[in-house]
């Protein structure tokens, strides 16, 4: 049986907080893979995207990573829009798939305005994999968030 407490899901990057219907992608815009909250992150050089809940690392790309939380839940932290075509340059892993991560903890530093000099949006989509939109409570407003700050609570 898993547990469904609710989770408290935090800002990986500072920024400020966008609507994911704002994020320039229509698969994230239309929340297709679940809803969010996006953040338009900090362009001051390389930044840490710290893991925005506590749990297993069951996918890590150097753009992209899933926590799934021990009640299962999975949540879906997308560094900028497009970033797969920079096949891993630019990004510095510092966990392995499979780790298990506090939330706040370091998962990969990258830099927002070397992927936007590039032509590519540095927004980063927060994604609650599989849930449905009014699972989604307390979420934070649009505007400043800092790393580590609470974006939403999914209620399960």
């Amino acid at each position: 049986m898993t547990d469904a407490s609710p989770v408290d899901v935090l800002a990986p990057v500072s920024g400020q907080v966008i609507d994911l219907a704002d994020v320039p992608d229509p698969v994230f815009a239309g929340a297709f893979v679940g809803p969010g909250l996006a953040v338009d992150p900090r362009r001051d050089g390389r930044t840490v995207a710290l893991a925005p809940a506590a749990g297993r690392l069951v996918k890590l790309h150097p753009h992209a990573f899933v926590v799934q939380t021990a009640g299962g839940a999975g949540v879906l932290t997308h560094l900028g829009i497009d970033t797969v075509q920079l096949d891993g340059a630019g990004f510095e892993l510092h966990v392995a798939e499979g780790d298990e991560v506090a939330a706040g903890a370091p998962v990969v530093t990258w830099d927002p305005a070397a992927v936007e000099r590039d032509g590519r949006s540095p927004t980063v989509p927060v994604v609650a994999l599989d849930a449905a939109a009014e699972a989604l409570v307390d979420r934070h407003e649009p505007g400043p968030i800092e790393a580590a700050g609470l974006l939403f609570t999914w209620t399960r």
